[in-house]
């Protein structure tokens, strides 16, 4: 584990998930820094209890360029922020990793906090999750037709379930020093 963060149990977590998720937005990384990563923001996902495991869903389009590194890599995280670094997640959901350096254009400063996932040391709490499932959403299987509208160019997402292995959590002294 890293020295900066302490770990919890999933049951831990104060936040509310819909909040954490939906309103505050997350960055979704895969991959490392020695044999390459990329990182997006994302704001689609959910966690909660299957299989008798902790486990969080997350959602990647296939033309995303952090698709590539889902599916070659066995971990992903989830890396959430405090508010001061909106216009962080803003660049790295409106710029791909395929021309940019988003780490380098915005600061962040990825780590691992085990063998095979990277994160971010300004985040102020991480999820490191292996992946159990992956299913792509199929158009027949939407049950409302409004679903299907927000699929303009049918780049239909793939889900992913990962089994929450690893909750990072920083104290806010510590957090306010990286800002």
């Amino acid at each position: 584990m890293n020295l900066d963060f302490r770990e919890l149990e999933p049951v831990e977590i104060n936040d509310n998930v819909f909040r954490l998720i939906a309103e505050d937005w997350f960055l979704l990384t895969a991959g490392t820094p020695s044999g390459g990563y990329n990182t997006m923001t994302a704001s689609w996902g959910g966690m909660g209890e299957l299989w008798n495991r902790k486990v969080s869903f997350v959602f990647v389009r296939p033309q995303r360029y952090t698709m590539r590194f889902m599916e070659k890599n066995g971990l992903y995280t989830m890396s959430f922020f405090d508010r001061a670094h909106r216009q962080t997640l803003n660049f790295c959901g409106s710029h791909t990793g395929r021309d940019v350096d988003k780490a380098e254009q915005t600061g962040l400063s990825p780590f691992q906090p085990r063998e095979g996932a990277t994160a971010f040391r300004q985040a102020r709490l991480i999820l490191v999750c292996r992946k159990l499932y992956h299913q792509d959403l199929r158009p027949d299987d939407f049950l409302e037709d409004w679903i299907e509208e927000l699929y303009p160019e049918q780049g239909y997402h793939r889900m992913y379930i990962g089994a929450i292995e690893e909750v990072l959590i920083r104290d806010s002294s510590e957090q306010e020093a990286l800002e």
